[in-house]
C-alpha cells in the first residue's frame, strides 16, 4: 500500500465533506494509505500571498516540513491549496535566502524546510502513480451513458510545472473515461469559475458561473465534475442566483471525481456524501 501525507485543508473540514469523504472512500478501493498531516495550518489560501508573500510562504512551508520529518510526499485534493504548497516547495529550493528566513521562522515549532518531498494533486496521485489501469481494474458499476464535462479549473495546470500541456489537457477526460463515463468535448474546462470574486465584483462573477454552466449544458454534459472545492461552491451554489441576474434555468449537479469514480467503484452514494447536494444529482440517488 503506497502511503503519502494527506493534507485536506479548510474547505474539506466543513463545505467540502464529502470531497474528504468520497476521497477516503476511493483511496481505501485502490489501495492508498493517505495520513492526515498532523497538526497541519491554513496554506494562507489565495488571497494571502497578495497581502503578505513572505508570511504565505511561511504558511505553505510549515505543512512541507510536517510532511517531509514523516518522509512522506504531500497530498491535497483542493487546487488551491495544492498550488500553494507546490509553488512554494519549488520557490524555496530556488531560493536560498528565503529558505533561511522561512526555516528561521519554522524553528519555533522545531521543523526545518529541506525541500525533499513533492507535492501532488489528489487527481495526478490517481491517475499517474497509480495508473488508469488500476483504476479500471475496481471499475464494478461502470458509469455507461453519463456525460461528464471534465472541469479543471484555473490552478491545477497553470503555471506550467513539468512540462506539462497546460491548454490541451487529457488527463481528466481519461480518467472519467476509465469509470464508463463519457466525457464530454467541454471548450471552457480551463476557465476560472470566478473564485473570491463574487465577494468583490459580484456581476462578473455571476457571469463567469453562467459561462461555465450553460457551456456544459450545450455540450450534453448531464453533470459537471470538479478537482476543487471552491469551483464546486461557485458553480453549484450560484445556480439559483446567476438564474435570477440573468433568466435563465439552469439546474446542473456539480460533483467531485472522487465521487464519480467511487459510484463507478460501487460504493454506496450516502458513503460518497452524495445526497446533500442543492442539485440533486438524480442519476446517482
Amino acid at each position: 500500500m503506497k502511503a503519502y501525507s494527506y493534507y485536506p485543508g479548510c474547505s474539506l473540514e466543513k463545505m467540502a465533506a464529502s470531497y474528504h469523504l468520497s476521497t477516503m472512500e476511493v483511496a481505501q478501493r485502490l489501495g492508498l494509505e493517505l495520513k492526515e498531516l498532523e497538526d497541519w495550518n491554513c496554506c494562507g489560501a489565495t488571497a494571502y500571498f497578495h497581502v503578505d508573500e513572505l508570511l504565505a510562504h511561511t504558511l505553505s512551508a510549515r505543512n512541507l516540513a510536517i510532511a517531509e520529518k514523516a518522509g512522506l510526499d504531500l497530498v491535497a485534493p483542493c487546487s488551491g491549496c495544492y498550488k500553494n504548497m507546490y509553488f512554494t516547495n519549488a520557490h524555496l529550493k530556488e531560493d536560498p535566502d528565503l529558505a533561511e528566513h522561512i526555516n528561521y521562522a519554522l524553528q519555533e515549532d522545531n521543523l526545518t524546510f529541506s525541500g525533499s518531498i513533492q507535492v501532488r494533486h489528489l487527481i495526478e496521485v490517481f491517475v499517474k502513480d497509480l495508473g488508469l489501469d488500476e483504476i479500471k481494474k475496481r471499475v464494478t458499476s461502470p458509469l455507461n451513458g453519463l456525460r461528464v464535462a471534465p472541469y479543471y479549473g484555473c490552478q491545477v495546470v497553470r503555471p506550467q510545472k513539468d512540462r506539462e500541456d497546460v491548454e490541451h489537457p487529457r488527463f481528466f477526460e481519461d480518467l472519467l473515461s476509465a469509470t464508463g463515463a463519457t466525457p464530454t468535448d467541454y471548450p471552457l474546462k480551463l476557465r476560472c469559475c470566478g473564485g473570491s470574486l463574487i465577494v468583490t465584483n459580484r456581476k462578473a462573477a455571476l457571469t463567469m458561473v453562467r459561462d461555465l454552466l450553460q457551456n456544459a449544458v450545450d455540450r450534453g454534459a448531464q453533470v459537471i465534475a470538479t478537482v476543487c472545492p471552491l469551483c464546486q461552491l461557485n458553480l453549484e451554489c450560484y445556480q439559483r442566483h446567476v438564474n435570477r441576474e440573468f433568466g435563465t434555468n439552469l439546474s446542473l449537479p456539480i460533483l467531485y471525481f472522487t465521487q464519480l469514480l467511487g459510484l463507478a467503484m460501487g460504493i454506496p452514494a450516502k458513503k460518497l456524501g452524495i445526497g446533500t447536494e442543492l442539485v440533486a444529482p438524480a442519476f446517482a440517488l
